[in-house]
């Protein structure tokens, strides 16, 4: 990444293109934390080069004919959102159901298909026994599988469809977001902190990802305009040292909540996952309890990874819950459904975009009716 010397030079400049073209658009690629020389390429956030401090044309079709966002309900962008998903889907139950009776020879077929789609082993026969129990022998329509489907998968993810709790008691409240590179943590953050925020919380953030400078400037342009402080230190400073400081201010100032980004990390890289043990180590030098949220931010285009960094991320960080990103970019969203099966962590948001507004509070049987292409 590009130092980006222009930005910090002409902060007015960036907040001004800011308060006219936010987009909210978290595009700034996450990269993997070493101190190798930064490239070239240009820093984007939120629509915003911050290279050159100019904004990026929207893309086509993303505006209508008077220039405004057309971004509809949430449930018109989950169900655009998971398109791809609930065609894949789609498509592969009307070649299967082709005859008017359900058989053995369909029900395999269909268990195949929902594997295929990620959602895992056991929800895939789990759901297939079931459609056999109430359905088999009979006449059956395409409808009435996706019906049935939805209904299984709401089943499976209900228990775990669990907002993002905070306990008042405990001030200031820590939530430690981790994860991958690129997996939009930045914009989660951000999110968070505009909901807290309005809920009349005062909520500060830490520029944890101190690998580079264009997250550092990032979350304080998250700050600023969401009117929340940012704690942070220059590029290349020690993290845990960050954190340590972070919740003391955080205390002297009488914070409800503290968001603590962190750099991306791959799950293989030992000595990263080292840094982020060494983080929450230190935390707790402040505050035994901290932190007190540890969020997982997945991002759905992975696949079947997804499940090997709910497993490593929850033995090195103890994650508490999580929140999936990107699923309007894979055909698999099914994976979300297999890791709530296998982990049983709570799901806290899910997100179906890539602006800030196209992350919101998961629910289990609007998931479940829009990744089978129903009405909700």
């Amino acid at each position: 990444m590009a130092d980006n010397s222009d930005a910090s030079e002409a902060p007015k400049q960036k907040a001004g293109l800011l308060s006219r073209f936010f987009g909210r658009k978290d595009a700034a690629p996450e990269v993997s934390q070493t101190k190798e020389p930064e490239s070239e390429a240009p820093v984007v956030f939120d629509n915003i080069d911050l290279t050159s401090g100019l904004p990026i044309a929207p893309p086509p079709g993303s505006e209508d004919s008077e220039g405004t966002s057309e971004k509809g309900s949430w449930w018109g962008r989950l169900q655009k959102g998971l398109q791809r998903s609930s065609n894949s889907i789609g498509s592969s139950l009307v070649e299967i159901f082709t005859k008017r009776k359900l058989d053995k020879a369909m029900l395999e077929d269909l268990e195949d298909v929902l594997i295929r789609a990620d959602l895992g082993v056991a929800t895939a026969t789990s759901i297939t026994a079931h459609l056999a129990k109430v359905r088999h022998e009979k006449d059956v329509e395409v409808s009435e599988v996706k019906e049935i489907l939805a209904a299984e998968v709401e089943r499976v993810l209900e228990p775990f469809a669990l907002p993002l709790s905070i306990i008042e008691e405990q001030k200031p409240f820590v939530v430690l977001v981790v994860g991958v590179n690129g997996s939009g943590k930045t914009t989660t953050i951000g999110k968070l902190a505009g909901q807290f925020s309005s809920e009349g919380r005062k909520v500060m953030l830490v520029a944890g990802d101190t690998f580079r400078a264009a997250a550092i400037e990032q979350l304080n342009i998250w700050g600023e305009r969401l009117g929340c402080a940012v704690i942070s230190k220059p590029q290349g400073s020690d993290a845990a040292g960050l954190a340590f400081d972070a919740i003391k201010q955080a205390k002297e100032e009488g914070a409800d909540l503290l968001l603590m980004d962190t750099a991306g990390r791959l799950q293989n890289r030992t000595e990263l996952m080292a840094e982020l043990e060494k983080i929450i180590r230190v935390m707790k030098k402040v505050d035994a309890d901290a932190p007190h949220a540890v969020l997982l931010v997945l991002d759905a285009t992975i696949g079947q990874n997804a499940m090997n960094q709910v497993e490593i991320f929850g033995k090195v960080a103890g994650v508490t819950g999580l929140v999936m990103t990107k699923l309007d970019g894979t055909a698999r969203g099914g994976i979300l459904v297999a890791i709530a099966e296998k982990f049983k962590l709570p799901i806290h948001y899910i997100g179906v975009g890539e602006t800030a507004e196209d992350i919101e509070p998961f629910t289990a049987r609007e998931f479940a009716r829009a990744i089978m292409g129903l009405e909700n």
